[in-house]
């Protein structure tokens, strides 16, 4: 899934499912105003794409409540959801719903969900637009230094800082070549969804598994293996630079 982490209260929420659909692409709004033909509300979140000239909206109903759901708030978001003309409506409830409410959502744009639910709605394209895109941005560089061809400048380097260098290959290689699967290029010759997770149940038994983070390893969450890999990625292009750096320097 995209997170395992539960709002803690309905502002959370709210955020949490903006900052989705934004990564999404979606373009989006928090507690935003509109009028309707029977007055103003306030929309939890509202969000819109344009697709070759043509406009997706997104609204959405967020309840942080210890109840499930009763189904006058669906007839209501009903309402307000066909008043502005959205192409879907969300509500998305942390306990749930009563009965009801499903019975009152049949044969309308409304979609009933849980936190895990709506996470699942959107985790496909979510991990297409913004964590494949993130780690290719971030981590290019690891990617090249994982390379099995030597970088042109490796050749003059004092021999301390060779060994130096392979020392850091061992221990970054593999994670290099995980992450690197991760990217559009190399997902383009993949038919697959999003990959599952722990990353350890996927990965053949290899000699360098140990060199992998057992918190980048295990993680469940694919919005925490971003923020991991992302520090852990940085320290080792740091490194791999700096041995660059100090012999141009030197030069």
């Amino acid at each position: 899934m995209i997170t395992t982490s539960t709002p803690d209260t309905w502002q959370a929420l709210q955020t949490d499912v903006a900052s989705i659909l934004q990564q999404c692409g979606f373009d989006t709004e928090v507690e935003k105003p509109v009028d309707t033909a029977r007055g103003a509300v306030e929309l939890d979140v509202y969000a819109e794409e344009v697709v070759k000239g043509r406009k997706y909206t997104i609204v959405c109903e967020c309840k942080h409540w210890k109840n499930r759901v009763p189904q006058t708030v669906i007839h209501s978001f009903r309402t307000v959801v066909s008043d502005i003309g959205a192409n879907v409506g969300y509500i998305i409830s942390l306990n749930g719903f009563q009965s009801g409410s499903f019975t009152a959502s049949e044969l309308t744009n409304l979609e009933l969900v849980t936190w895990r639910e709506f996470q699942a709605a959107f985790e496909e394209t979510w991990f297409e637009n913004y964590f494949s895109l993130q780690v290719d941005e971030h981590l290019d560089p690891l990617m090249t230094f994982a390379e099995p061809f030597l970088p042109a400048w490796f050749g003059d380097l004092p021999e301390s800082d060779k060994e130096e260098y392979m020392a850091l290959k061992r221990q970054y290689d593999l994670f290099g070549i995980v992450m690197q699967s991760f990217c559009p290029y190399s997902r383009l010759f993949r038919k697959e969804g999003v990959p599952s997770l722990p990353l350890v149940d996927r990965l053949e038994p290899h000699e360098l598994l140990e060199t992998i983070p057992d918190h980048i390893l295990q993680e469940v969450g694919y919005r925490e293996l971003l923020e991991h890999a992302l520090e852990y990625g940085r320290t080792a292009i740091a490194k791999f630079r700096a041995i660059r750096d100090r012999n141009a320097k030197a030069k």
